[in-house]
């Protein structure tokens, strides 16, 4: 696996070097020291992924990631010293196409690296999303307090973004939003955030036992597989081979048997979520897929559409009045 660096601090380049040296399997493609000279390398050899920093001179790593993957598309890892002073630019990048986030590991005692295991744990994760692919899980039945519905939003690359664009201030939310957005749960706290900034709607984290509130976007918040259970929020940790943790085909699936609702399939590399939706779509809920014009990535809703999982493929702008007209149509009509 080749890797590219893009980080203009020596010591950061040099512990990220040795980083990737002792991950089986990888080797260092080249170095870029912003992400203008990123872009450029890009063109002429594209890197199997690239550890993106964010304060660049010249052009910083969110503006570069989104030029990238509009042009010579690759994964990419945003890698930063700071994630909460980089709060902004993190999540941009993340809207832009960037797969994950961690922090830049360190050099301690005796020569180790502090935060080797977390950084090969997210490349081990691009592996499995290049050359792997998403098992189906058993179902768990549930339904929701009062016999609502939800609204069930599944994302991954380029998904912040594509939230935001989904819920947007001017939008009365007719029921609970839950959302299972592909992110390390270090960094749920910020997503959330962030989101509540973007579009003005209330959004809290998913917890334990807690039940889908009218008017509330929830969000995934944990490394284990966010599930409705009799109407309540719960995690289990099964099935432990999935490349994505939270899966959305978990939670998808968890909500065959509850009341029909709306669930919706945005940007995101690979297949999770085409099976949850088509498993929906059987079961009588208003399903949709992001277009391919509109996503940063075209893999999930890509599969989805590939199954025949989606009632309505459309663009990102047209998905949010998609959501108010199938919340008040009659059930039999959806």
């Amino acid at each position: 696996m080749r890797i590219a660096i893009v980080n203009d601090l020596k010591l950061a380049v040099e512990v990220l070097r040795q980083s990737v040296l002792r991950i089986p399997g990888a080797e260092v493609a080249w170095i870029a020291e912003d992400g203008r000279q990123a872009i450029e390398h890009c063109a002429t050899d594209r890197p199997d992924l690239e550890l993106m920093d964010m304060q660049r001179p010249v052009m910083d790593g969110a503006i570069a990631t989104r030029e990238i993957m509009q042009r010579t598309p690759c994964p990419i890892i945003v890698v930063t010293a700071s994630i909460q002073a980089n709060l902004d630019r993190v999540y941009d990048a993340l809207g832009a196409g960037a797969l994950d986030v961690t922090t830049t590991p360190i050099f301690g005692p005796g020569g180790a690296i502090e935060g080797l295991e977390s950084l090969a744990r997210k490349i081990d994760h691009v592996r499995q999303l290049e050359f792997g692919h998403t098992l189906r899980t058993p179902k768990a039945a549930c339904a929701v307090p009062g016999g609502r519905g939800i609204i069930a939003i599944g994302a991954s690359t380029g998904g912040p973004q594509a939230l935001a664009a989904v819920l947007p201030r001017c939008m009365v939310l007719p029921a609970p939003v839950v959302v299972v957005q592909h992110i390390d749960s270090a960094f749920v706290p910020g997503l959330v955030e962030w989101l509540a900034r973007e579009t003005g709607q209330t959004v809290v984290l998913a917890q334990e036992g807690h039940a889908p509130v009218v008017g509330t976007i929830h969000v995934a918040c944990s490394d284990d597989h966010l599930v409705l259970m009799d109407g309540l929020f719960t995690h289990r940790a099964e099935p432990r081979t999935l490349a994505h943790r939270p899966s959305v085909d978990v939670f998808f699936e968890s909500l065959v048997g509850a009341p029909c609702g709306v669930a919706v399939l945005l940007t995101g590399m690979g297949r999770d979520g085409a099976h949850g939706l088509h498993a929906l779509r059987h079961a009588g809920w208003h399903t949709i897929a992001q277009d391919q014009a509109t996503s940063v990535v075209w893999g999930m809703p890509g599969a989805a559409v590939g199954l025949g999982a989606a009632v309505e493929v459309l663009p990102i702008q047209r998905i949010a009045q998609a959501i108010d007209i199938a919340c008040a149509a009659p059930r039999s009509a959806r």
